[in-house]
Order: C-alpha cells, then sequence, then structure tokens
C-alpha cells in the first residue's frame, strides 16, 4: 500500500460483484485521531502490539507509531528471505486509513489526487500521489480503493494522514465528507510466492487481478483482501477492523505464515526501488525527479500540482533517481555523497545491504547535469572513503508479483 505500499503500476478494470464491499462501506471511525508527532505524545501501538511483545520483537518509531522492527530468533536476514522464498506476514497498521464519501466523491479525489481514476473501476485500487498545489512536491503517495463513484477509501502513510485528510477536507465541495479512519482499520501483509496457497486455505479469496479487492470473512471477522503490497512478491493485503485483528493474526501465524518487522519490509522494498515517503519522495522531490510520472494522469484537466510538474517536466528535470549498485564492499546509507569523479553529482536518499544480491545497493538523486547513464561508474563517500558503484536501473531484484 501507499508506500504504503510500494510503486505498483494501474490495472484494468475488473468490477467484482456489485463493487461495494460490504466492511469498507460500513465501519465508521472511532475519532481516535487525530495522529500526534512522537514530540508531543507517547508513540501511537498497533492493536497486536502484545502479540509482538510476546514474540520478542524488537521495536522502532515508524511515523508516531511504535512497531516491530524484527522479531527473536528471526532478524532482518531470515525475515526477509522467508519473504522471498516462501510467505511472510507484517503488521502495517501504521498506515493511514481515509474514506471520502458524497455525490461525487471519485471525480473529486480524481480532481485532487495525481493517477486518473478513470482508467480503474469499482472493486479497483490504484498507486497515487498528493502533490502540493504550487510546488509539485508530494505530500504522501497512497492507494486508493474505488468503492464507486461516490465513496473513495485512501491509504495514506502513518505521519502524512492527517495532512492528507485536512488538504482534501479544505477542498471538497458542499455534500463531500471527508473522513479520518486511522485507527478504524488495521492492515496485514501478508506476502511471498507461497502467500496465495497460505491464503486459500485460510479460506480468503486469491484469484482476484492484481490491484483489486473483494470482500471476505475469517473466523466470523469480515475483512477486505486486496492484491496489493510492498515487496516485490506475490501477495495481500489484508484489511480488518481494529478490534479484529488479533484474530486473524493468530489464524496466520496458526496457518505458519512467518511474523516479520518493518525492517525486513525496507530491504525488500529497497530491492524492488519502491520509493519510501521522506526518502525518494517529499515536498522537496516531485514525481518528475523520482520517476514517478507514471503515477501522474498528465492528461487530465485538472490535479494538485499539475501546473508545475508540467512545467518541469517539459523543461527537464535537474535531478532523477537512479539505482546504485556498489562494486566494492561497503554499505550505503541515506545522504551519503555520490561523486563522478571529483564532482559531487547527488546523494543517496535510501540505501542498504541486499540480503538477496549480496552486495550493497542504493537510490539516489543524481544531477541530471552530470549525464549519467545506466553502466557509468561512479563513487560513493561511505564514512570519508569512497567505495566504487555503478548506475543501475531499478530494480535490483527481478519481482514476481502478477
Amino acid at each position: 500500500m501507499g508506500r504504503s505500499d510500494g510503486v505498483v503500476t494501474p490495472a484494468r478494470v475488473a468490477p467484482i460483484g456489485d463493487g461495494v464491499p460490504p466492511m469498507l462501506t460500513t465501519v465508521k471511525t472511532t475519532g481516535k485521531l487525530p495522529l500526534m508527532s512522537t514530540e508531543a505524545a507517547a508513540l501511537l501501538r498497533s492493536p497486536l502490539h502484545e502479540r509482538h511483545v510476546a514474540l520478542g520483537a524488537k521495536f522502532a518509531a515508524f511515523g508516531g507509531w511504535e512497531m516491530p522492527l524484527e522479531y527473536a530468533g528471526g532478524g532482518v536476514l531470515r525475515e526477509h528471505t522467508a519473504v522471498r522464498e516462501a510467505v511472510g506476514v507484517f503488521d502495517v497498521s501504521h498506515l493511514g486509513k481515509a474514506r471520502v464519501t458524497g455525490p461525487g466523491a471519485a471525480d473529486f479525489v480524481n480532481s485532487c489526487l495525481s493517477n486518473d481514476l478513470g482508467r480503474i473501476g469499482p472493486g479497483k485500487a490504484q498507486y497515487t500521489l498528493c502533490c502540493d498545489d504550487a510546488t509539485g512536491g508530494v505530500v504522501d503517495d497512497l492507494i486508493a480503493y474505488l468503492i464507486g463513484p461516490d465513496e473513495v477509501f485512501l491509504i495514506p502513510n502513518a505521519a502524512n494522514t492527517a495532512e492528507v485528510v485536512r488538504r482534501l477536507a479544505a477542498a471538497a465541495p458542499e455534500g463531500i465528507t471527508v473522513t479520518d479512519e486511522h485507527r478504524s482499520f488495521a492492515v496485514l501483509a501478508v506476502q511471498g510466492p507461497q502467500s496465495a496457497e497460505t491464503v486459500t486455505k485460510l479460506g480468503l479469496p486469491t484469484g482476484h487481478d492484481y490491484m483489486s479487492f473483494n470482500p471476505a470473512q475469517i473466523d466470523g471477522v469480515d475483512l477486505i483482501v486486496c492484491r496489493t503490497g510492498y515487496t516485490g512478491e506475490q501477495g495481500y493485503e489484508l484489511v480488518v477492523p481494529w478490534d479484529d485483528a488479533v484474530t486473524v493474526w493468530d489464524a496466520l501465524v496458526g496457518a505458519g505464515v512467518r511474523p516479520c518487522g518493518l525492517g525486513a519490509r525496507d530491504t525488500l522494498r529497497t530491492e524492488m526501488g519502491y520509493p519510501l515517503h521522506g526518502q525518494e519522495l517529499s515536498l522537496e522531490i516531485t514525481p518528475v525527479q523520482a520517476r514517478s510520472g507514471w503515477a501522474v494522469g498528465w492528461s487530465k484537466p485538472a490535479f494538485w500540482g499539475r501546473d508545475a510538474l508540467l512545467a518541469e517536466k517539459a523543461a527537464g528535470p535537474r535531478r532523477l533517481l537512479r539505482g546504485l549498485e556498489l562494486t566494492g564492499r561497503g554499505i550505503p546509507r541515506g545522504h551519503m555523497q555520490v561523486y563522478a569523479g571529483d564532482t559531487l553529482v547527488g546523494e543517496i536518499t535510501s540505501g542498504t545491504f541486499s540480503p538477496t544480491k549480496k552486495v550493497g545497493i542504493a537510490l539516489a538523486l543524481l544531477d541530471t547535469a552530470a549525464g549519467l547513464a545506466e553502466g557509468d561508474l561512479v563513487e560513493i563517500d561511505i564514512r570519508g572513503r569512497r567505495t566504487g558503484a555503478r548506475v543501475v536501473k531499478p530494480p535490483f531484484v527481478q519481482p514476481s508479483v502478477r
């Protein structure tokens, strides 16, 4: 999901039933927000927090939430491998949830967010961007679930939910309601080549198209099964009522699905070249610079940031997001500088050791004036030592998602 859910391409239209999954349309907001910053209050917790504690999780702060980074007896490398080779489950309940309802709600959302909702039909989901109208910078990347012409369910990033809701509510015409439902739902991401087999054993649907969603039930719990993910593997994201999250989590773990923390989720998405808001996308980094223009409906008459982005696209961006694969030893990290000879040509946005390729990899914003192309060699300053790297086109690992 939006950044939630990585970079995903729009799917063809394939309405499911009447296109109105009952759970997504009937659950009301709990009114437990707004999301508070870590400076202002204690970190928020998932409804599965006690389950994570019992599994020996190591916790870290993510967007104002205390979430599992990795689990005892696993660790990032084993959890990463489980998703690439078998199946794992991530608690991503920190992701935001919001709903836009009222006559013409879908048209309203389409006039605000970057991608073109007209490309999909009810029962489909779409990766899109909320851009600043003046600059074209990215307020957030998110997934829009088209329930029908009068209802859209959104999953933004945790830290940006309140701002996305605020901007949409401020722009909404009379009759359109924007509701923050951040803590009405939990989200469990079941990812890996064995995910369909496992989800099927639990009686949940798996045959629907990529970027579509189906209503379902497990152990008496109504939920939505979404064909989305942020790992590059076959996977499903389950949108579950907040108070029922433990029931669904226990069913998944009982079926042999390995719990995985957000540390592995980050190495998996980096291997795919998927952007993370605050690193590859931000108010200072436009979708043109981040090579996310495929998520922009360029021919739409209106969306936030349209004029600024069209102008940048026509003039050519001053920097572009590229992949870097180390040719020597070392682990690249965010904000490390990239050089071509003696010339500073850019900065790393995300870097890690690839558990799959066994080499350091990175995403970096590189100056277009440097004229770098795929295959060119550069150097990364890793703690005062220059390490060689090759410019490559992500993904670093071939995705199996379909």
